[in-house]
């Protein structure tokens, strides 16, 4: 069985929720290995999914077909990001308050430990500076007390792209980023840590090691044993660990996504170029594909047999 990540390379419930019922209804999908081009098929049948992990800015183009995926017999829970930046930081994003109420139906649906609020990244800021977080978080969690049990953090990396992508927003609006120093990180956070805790919130990490110096400040999983060992109700879950980066507390998954397909526009994604692309390849989208994006070099190829020519290549 497999764990199905949907997306961290874009977000499938805000604008592929169509294309991923599909897909469920249909019992297979094929995704791309975005740096060799290999395209592989993964079985989408209950019997071989130990659960989805969702993440999204916006949940409900999928929320309508959860009843779906219940009666199906799927296991799922949600990353939800909500930062609440505004432009330009955030071009298209959800109004946070929209966001929330969303988070509230969906934690009445599935319960508040299978909603994760994600304050994903913290980006420091002329526009953002330190105080900004202590109180837009504060706000943002007491807006969500009794909605999620957990909080995943990260501060912002600087990719080449992010830095190149900010440098715009420096030079047609004048904002100013840096990263914080090590002192400031910590002070920061463990009044992060206090505000969410009077919220009945845990703050967890996301591939960054705070948690080793920072009491009560713990080191997160999204894609997470302990968790999908709680919602599949088997405590004995063998699932390999396998990190994306240093400090990743995840176990395996197959992510079905693809870059640059999001439309949200946050200026410092590392998944999205810039949002022309992304709206390029959502407009090429086929809901009914079996592949989210599929390249225009495999256009009007059967793909399953690109993977079983890939697969003898590879034996051979």
């Amino acid at each position: 069985m497999t764990v199905i990540s949907a997306s961290r390379r874009t977000d499938v419930p805000a604008f592929y929720a169509e294309w991923f019922v599909n897909r469920v209804r249909a019992g297979f999908c094929h995704w791309s290995n975005p740096f060799s081009g290999q395209i592989y098929r993964t079985s989408l049948t209950p019997e071989d999914v130990t659960a989805f992990v969702f993440w999204t800015r916006n949940p409900r183009p999928l929320m309508r077909h959860l009843p779906e995926l219940d009666a199906r017999g799927y296991r799922y829970y949600f990353h939800v990001t909500v930062t609440g930046y505004g432009r330009p930081l955030e071009t298209h994003n959800p109004d946070p308050d929209a966001a929330i109420a969303a988070i509230r139906s969906l934690a009445l649906h599935v319960g508040p430990q299978y909603v994760v609020w994600r304050y994903d990244p913290i980006v420091i800021s002329s526009r953002t500076p330190l105080a900004y977080h202590r109180q837009r978080f504060a706000e943002l969690a007491a807006q969500l007390e009794g909605s999620v049990e957990r909080c995943t953090y990260s501060f912002l990396d600087y990719y080449g792209k992010t830095r190149r992508n900010l440098a715009t927003i420096t030079a047609q609006h004048g904002y100013q980023f840096r990263e914080p120093t090590v002192l400031e990180r910590q002070d920061l956070l463990e009044d992060l840590t206090a505000i969410a805790e009077r919220h009945g919130i845990t703050l967890v990490s996301c591939c960054e090691d705070d948690h080793t110096h920072i009491p009560r400040v713990y080191r997160g999983s999204c894609v997470d044993l302990d968790l999908l060992s709680r919602l599949t109700g088997q405590p004995a879950l063998a699932l390999k660990p396998h990190p994306t980066r240093e400090h990743c507390g995840c176990v395996h998954s197959v992510d079905i996504g693809s870059y640059d397909t999001c439309l949200f526009g946050c200026t410092y994604c590392y998944a999205t170029n810039n949002r022309r692309i992304a709206q390029r390849q959502h407009d090429a989208h086929d809901p009914y594909d079996t592949i989210l994006n599929r390249p225009e070099r495999l256009r009007g190829q059967d793909l399953d047999e690109l993977v079983l020519e890939t697969q003898r290549l590879a034996v051979s």
